[in-house]
């Protein structure tokens, strides 16, 4: 049987004070219910909308939570309490002013998804390689120039979106993700990619739209299960000569590159089982 979700502690309490889901999305919080920390079952908890500018005291004594949804309030910051929570798997806090993420991020060692868009972050701890379960990780839309070289020690991550930050350049450092399926570099600074880009054995989608790539390195074709490659709006004018390699490629984005007719004609035939969109 579903467990149910409740839309106010009052009524968990009445109900079932083992309640595990409790949903106080839009309800234009500005401090959590005092009496919350009464259903010490929780595991979901959604504060998502609100009115919030801290983190009061009684979430940290939820020692059960597994999820917490804070999006689009007003947070500034990340207490260093969150470590107390170390059965989350999943943290959302997109959409506030949150200018840095804390150390004790690496205490939760059960977390699997990181999502950190829409914020003011500048950098990120060196302990986030201690997240050994982290697979997601959505950095979006903040003030990212670069990422710590630990980095490379969270072997199960599958996503990374560093789309509208200031990366001018990538490290090649973190590239050896191994696990890595989806990055996403839209709308950054970059100029070229390292040649080791091509250790990413697993990607499968990689989107580097509106940068200033006027190549790719060769190490590209071993990129051998990427389905789509969208680099549109760059100013790349040629591809690299074996591109015909990457043979698992589906979708290839070019639009917004001076590529001549004389190239469109020759990814196109390198490319015959792939949708090509060149201006």
């Amino acid at each position: 049987m579903k467990a149910t979700v409740y839309g106010s502690v009052d009524d968990a309490l009445a109900k079932d004070k083992k309640a595990t889901l409790l949903n106080l999305r839009d309800k234009k919080l500005f401090e959590v219910p005092e009496r919350m920390p009464e259903l010490q079952k929780l595991t979901y908890l959604s504060l998502m909308r609100n009115n919030l500018e801290h983190w009061d005291a009684e979430i940290f004594k939820l020692k059960e939570l597994e999820i917490i949804n804070m999006q689009f309030n007003a947070l500034k910051y990340i207490p260093k309490e969150i470590a107390n929570l170390k059965h989350l798997t999943k943290i959302e806090l997109a959409g506030n002013s949150i200018a840095m993420v804390p150390e004790e991020i690496g205490k939760l060692s059960k977390l699997r998804s990181l999502h950190l868009s829409i914020n003011s972050i500048t950098t990120l701890p060196e302990t986030i390689s201690k997240c050994k379960e982290l697979e997601v990780l959505e950095l979006d839309n903040n003030q990212l120039s670069y990422l710590p070289e630990t980095m490379t020690g969270l072997n199960k991550l599958k996503m990374l979106n560093l789309s509208y930050n200031q990366f001018n350049e990538i490290d090649g450092h973190w590239l050896k993700l191994n696990a890595l399926e989806e990055l996403i570099l839209d709308f950054n600074g970059l100029k070229q990619l390292p040649d080791s880009m091509g250790e990413l054995k697993n990607l499968k989608t990689l989107m580097i739209n509106n940068n200033k790539l006027e190549s790719l390195p060769d190490s590209f074709i071993n990129l051998q299960k990427l389905d789509l490659l969208s680099l549109g709006n760059n100013n790349i004018k040629v591809l690299p000569e074996n591109i015909s390699k990457l043979r698992k490629l589906r979708t290839l984005i070019l639009t917004g590159n001076p590529i001549s007719k004389a190239e469109k004609e020759r990814i196109i035939k390198a490319l015959p089982n792939c949708s090509v969109y060149i201006d």
